[in-house]
């Protein structure tokens, strides 16, 4: 029993430092910018949100994505309800997906294997997203919106995603280490064996993605 709520209670420790430190991190892409254009905006949080799922789960991920885009709607966001869905759909899809294949290969190749596929799964639902929602939230025409999918909303979400992931890799051992040594993980990880379940799903899920992205642009 003491076990048990020992575990709980390091796990609501980490969970609340990693949302503090993403949150920080948001803080620090509002107020020093690094801007694409107008609107587009480069934010670091996904890497301290994928760190989340590396040391403590997808469903880890989850819960920090919702509490940093919460926290920011109420503080320092502009963009209201559907620019807190957007934070939450981008930062989970980027973190859940990265972690749910690492949880199955802890290693260097499953970290990298998983942050690629979920890049690439992020990328896809962001131009989804903007295709679909972008002309009613911005009150602008869908022409408009379609004459930019490929030439700013890939490449921004491209270079974002790869920019958080090479954070993501360089963060992540130093993190574990230090945590280590205060006892808030655990000294040795096993892998649960759910690889292939999860290369699966996402797979599947690629594939719907590159189906539906393929019938957009034609479309366009």
């Amino acid at each position: 029993m003491k076990t048990d709520t020992h575990n709980k209670t390091r796990k609501i420790t980490l969970l609340a430092m990693l949302s503090a430190i993403a949150y920080i991190f948001t803080l620090l892409g509002h107020f020093v910018p690094i801007q694409f254009n107008d609107f587009l905006r480069y934010d670091p949080k996904d890497a301290i949100i994928a760190v989340s799922g590396f040391v403590l789960g997808p469903l880890s991920a989850l819960i920090v994505s919702v509490v940093v885009a919460l926290l920011e709607l109420v503080t320092i966001s502009t963009t209201g309800f559907i620019g807190c869905l957007m934070n939450i759909i981008s930062s989970a899809s980027f973190a859940c997906v990265a972690a749910l294949i690492y949880k199955g290969m802890r290693s260097i190749k499953g970290a990298t294997l998983g942050l690629i596929l979920s890049s690439l799964l992020t990328v896809g639902l962001m131009l989804l997203w903007n295709f679909l929602i972008t002309p009613h939230y911005m009150k602008v025409p869908q022409a408009a919106v379609n004459s930019m999918l490929l030439p700013v909303f890939l490449p921004f979400n491209a270079i974002k995603c790869g920019l958080n992931s090479s954070l993501t890799m360089i963060i992540y051992k130093p993190f574990v280490n230090a945590m280590r040594k205060v006892g808030l993980i655990p000294k040795k990880e096993k892998s649960d064996g759910h690889i292939k379940i999860g290369l699966i799903v996402v797979c599947l899920i690629l594939i719907a993605l590159l189906v539906a992205l393929f019938l957009l642009f034609k479309n366009t």
